[in-house]
């Protein structure tokens, strides 16, 4: 088939390309932007809006307390020109292991409509609070022919906080670094008599694995007791 994550590449296209970058409210009020700082593997940037007062704020809500069935609400300006643009759906998953370009993000599955220019809005649960940040979603057809609805993707609120926390405090986002490359241990291999886990590909010289003794063909099964599945 034809099947492929779509991502609406915010920080690529807006932010990082970008000389001067306007905020325009729904009422029509713009606002010239400054990056405090952003996070290319998320796709996420933080924005300051210069000499804006009395804007009104978003409640920010907690994206582990959804769960699956809950209804959501996404606003967004799908296509580039159908501004606040509002779609209704439900959690259709959470934690699922989405692979953007060289990244793999959990997100919240949502059957609300996600098209392109909805990447950045809101995914709101029905208390009016922000549980997610749209970025991603399924499309095109299946092996078999059968075309792909309703299968979008957002950040969760709770990743999103982490992200932005550290934005404000430090200027720039800290990620753990392992130094290695990582695979499944496909089923086949397990039937051999192998655990399952994540095995490792390569190891980065000089990297934390390797000081910390970890080499090619370990298998890792467990994290600080947390069974480890897969990569």
């Amino acid at each position: 088939g034809t099947a492929e994550v779509w991502i609406d590449d915010i920080f690529m296209n807006v932010v990082e390309d970008g000389t001067v970058i306007t905020i325009t409210t729904h009422s029509g009020d713009e606002y010239t932007a400054k990056v405090i700082g952003y996070d290319d593997t998320n796709d996420l940037a933080l924005l300051k809006a210069a000499d804006a007062t009395g804007l009104k704020k978003a409640t920010l809500g907690s994206s582990d307390a959804l769960i699956v069935g809950d209804q959501v609400v996404a606003i967004g300006n799908p296509l580039g020109e159908l501004s606040a643009t509002l779609t209704v759906g439900y959690v259709s998953g959470k934690d699922r292991t989405i692979t953007t370009t060289g990244a793999i993000i959990n997100m919240i599955q949502t059957d609300a409509a996600i098209n392109p220019g909805n990447s950045g809005g809101p995914l709101f649960n029905m208390k009016g609070e922000v549980v997610g940040i749209t970025t991603a979603k399924y499309s095109g057809t299946t092996g078999s022919g059968a075309s792909i609805e309703g299968i979008g993707f957002a950040i969760p609120m709770n990743r999103v906080r982490t992200i932005v926390d550290s934005i404000i405090e430090n200027g720039y986002v800290i990620k753990p670094y392992i130094g290695v490359t990582i695979i499944d241990v496909s089923e086949e291999t397990q039937s051999y008599g192998l655990p399952q886990g994540a095995a490792i590909r390569s190891v980065e010289p000089g990297g934390p694995a390797e000081n910390s003794g970890l080499q090619i063909n370990d298998i890792v099964t467990h994290v600080n007791g947390e069974v480890v599945t897969g990569a």
